[in-house]
């Protein structure tokens, strides 16, 4: 700490304590947390609920049934109904809408989500924050060991710049598979209202198993990736670890 600057002692030991817990707790994920959990997601990969090939496996019901036409009573009712089509027609007033039909209430209770594809996000889920969390801590640690600015000797600077940058790029990676997830939902909500209102469409209760197998194939896929980057993270601070403690040789003790 700079003897320019005044600091309460009891102050500068909670700072120091705690810039020893973040240095013991980020050299413990590199060295033992990243390879367990490389391994450990490398085994879901092969697990059997990740892996089904016949896609139509993980098709979820969807319980709402076309409703019979309607039959008009009296031909008189159809004779207003066309006149009040043509008064609209006339007036230029819904040329390009589609009524539908009004939903009140579904018959069969909540609609469901897809149940397999739950229980799956359910267990990718944990694995996306606590990738954003240790990356978060790993990064903390890095940015601490950075030294003050000089001119020159600076490549272990950059060696250091380098791992920063990697470690917020996998945490940019793991937030957006978050928000993917999160859009899966929507649409999909929106597509079974679609459902719900247009019955009788075929098109739109095809989209949904294609939302539903776009979404599985995308799950397995963010696994993979996270697996990937617990490898690559281990493997590079492993192999730059001496200039990451120590970006300058000749003046390691220069350090914040």
């Amino acid at each position: 700490m700079s003897s320019l600057l005044k600091m309460d002692n009891e102050i500068k030991k909670k700072v120091d304590a705690f810039r020893e817990r973040i240095t013991a707790e980020a050299e413990d994920l590199v060295a033992n947390f990243f390879p367990k959990k490389l391994l450990e997601l490398d085994q879901f990969l092969k697990d059997p609920s990740i892996n089904i090939r016949e896609l139509k496996e993980i098709h979820s019901e969807i319980n709402l049934t076309v409703p019979d036409p309607i039959l008009l009573a009296d031909i008189h009712d159809g004779l207003e109904g066309q006149n009040a089509k043509k008064r609209k027609l006339e007036d230029g007033a819904g040329d390009d809408k589609v009524g539908g039909t009004k939903v009140f209430v579904m018959p069969g209770g909540m609609m469901k989500s897809n149940g397999k594809l739950v229980e799956l996000i359910e267990k990718v889920k944990p694995e996306l924050r606590t990738l954003i969390e240790k990356c978060n801590t790993v990064k903390m640690w890095v940015q601490l060991l950075i030294p003050r600015i000089e001119d020159g000797n600076n490549f272990g600077v950059s060696i250091q710049e380098e791992t920063v940058a990697e470690l917020r790029t996998v945490e940019a990676e793991a937030a957006s598979f978050l928000d993917q997830i999160s859009r899966y939902y929507i649409t999909r909500a929106k597509l079974v209202s679609k459902i719900a209102k247009y019955p009788h469409v075929e098109d739109y209760r095809r989209t949904v198993t294609e939302i539903d197998e776009k979404e599985y194939i995308s799950l397995k896929i963010i696994v993979s990736e996270l697996r990937n980057q617990y490898v690559t993270l281990h493997d590079m601070i492993l192999k730059n670890i001496e200039k990451i403690k120590r970006p300058r040789s000749s003046n390691s003790d220069a350090l914040y």
